[in-house]
């Protein structure tokens, strides 16, 4: 694969970002060196994955089948220059770093993330888990070559920012079965707390602009919904960012959350965007399940008292009666009918894990026609506009 023929990342602000300041958030002055007279170099490498770790991993037959080349069938299987992509490795102790021919320039790595959400991310010919686990690792990657490598902090901030999104929205696709896939839930939510920490710190370094810097400061507080740091630290920065449209909604969505306003939780989530929705994706199941409690605290009586499921599919924002009538069985509440839920004292109960649920009114539908490479890259996305969400 010759010169990746993506777009550049924006912006070129001259401040050094090493190892250390992206995963242990130290301040870094512009070009600190590494040691004495030394200065971390500048990826050359104009591949999504160098030569020689593609030949390398093609002999030791680790290439994964997002990787080769279609349709081949030769033992092992060949890489395809234009599909494979670097492959995390951790950084060992006493190891020397990759040389400049090793590392991805911001432009690559930008363009690595692009195809990552217009390609990987968008296939068809793998299921959602394994897609959401390539995704990851590869995302990760692109972590690392931007950390050892001497990045402006506002091209660093747009692979970082563009590497979130996909990440977020990977695994919000994921369905309430991913756990028997190859993707592992816990794994796949360090990656994304990695992935802010990664941003807020070079959004921190105060090197910028950061066109972007509100919305994500919006999906941090949103993914970490109720958590009293994540509120703390959003509370304490600038006033100037606290007060922009997209930080304002996710510290109502938070509010609401916290209170156990139902009514309103619901309202506001159906007008955030697609990435903010991704990001809170995580916390419907129980935010539904507390509404549910409550309903049943307030209307269970000994003879029973029902509601219609309607009134619950416009409250929480379901999916339908379907979902309505999934979500009351899975929680010991009979159903009278096909449209109406008994509240029988006594009966409700709270097993496992809130159901999942497929959030399409609350997550898929914003996406209204739009690439997932469109999103990410803020190609057509305001993350700052509010927008009514579909109805229930």
């Amino acid at each position: 694969m010759g010169a990746v023929s993506r777009p550049r990342a924006r912006g070129a602000a001259e401040a050094s970002l090493d190892y250390n300041a992206v995963h242990l958030g130290r301040p870094t002055p512009q070009h600190r060196p590494l040691m004495l007279g030394y200065e971390l170099p500048v990826g050359t490498c104009p591949d999504m994955c160098p030569a020689a770790e593609r030949a390398q991993r093609e002999r030791e037959r680790r290439l994964h089948r997002l990787e080769v080349v279609q349709g081949c069938r030769q033992d092992p299987p060949r890489a395809d220059p234009q599909r494979a992509v670097k492959e995390y490795s951790r950084p060992a102790a006493g190891k020397p770093r990759p040389p400049p021919s090793q590392l991805r320039p911001p432009s690559v790595l930008l363009a690595t993330v692009r195809y990552l959400a217009g390609e990987v991310a968008e296939s068809a010919d793998a299921a959602r888990a394994e897609v959401a686990s390539f995704v990851a690792d590869r995302l990760r990657a692109v972590r690392l070559d931007l950390a050892l490598q001497g990045a402006g902090d506002a091209e660093a901030a747009v692979v970082l920012e563009a590497a979130l999104a996909t990440l977020l929205a990977v695994v919000a696709r994921l369905g309430p079965d991913a756990a028997r896939g190859p993707a592992d839930p816990v794994l796949l939510q360090a990656q994304v707390q990695e992935g802010f920490g990664s941003l807020r710190r070079c959004y921190a370094r105060g090197a910028g602009p950061h066109p972007r810097q509100p919305a994500f400061q919006g999906l941090f507080l949103l993914y970490n919904l109720g958590s009293v740091e994540a509120l703390r630290e959003v509370l304490q920065l600038p006033a100037a960012l606290r007060t922009c449209p997209p930080l304002r909604k996710a510290l109502a969505v938070d509010a609401a959350f916290r209170e156990g306003n139902a009514a309103r939780l619901f309202r506001l989530l159906q007008t955030l965007p697609y990435l903010a929705s991704c990001a809170v994706q995580c916390h419907v199941g129980h935010a539904r399940r507390e509404a549910l409690a409550r309903l049943a605290r307030a209307f269970s009586t000994p003879k029973g008292q029902t509601l219609p499921l309607g009134f619950m599919v416009n409250l929480l924002a379901l999916d339908g009666l379907r979902e309505a009538r999934d979500l009351c069985q899975a929680h010991g509440l009979p159903l009278d009918g096909e449209e109406r839920v008994v509240f029988l004292r006594g009966r409700y109960v709270e097993e496992g894990l809130p159901p999942a649920g497929t959030c399409k009114v609350l997550v898929e539908s914003k996406l209204r026609g739009r690439t997932l490479e469109e999103v990410v890259m803020a190609e057509e996305e305001d993350e700052g506009a509010d927008r009514p969400g579909s109805p229930a």
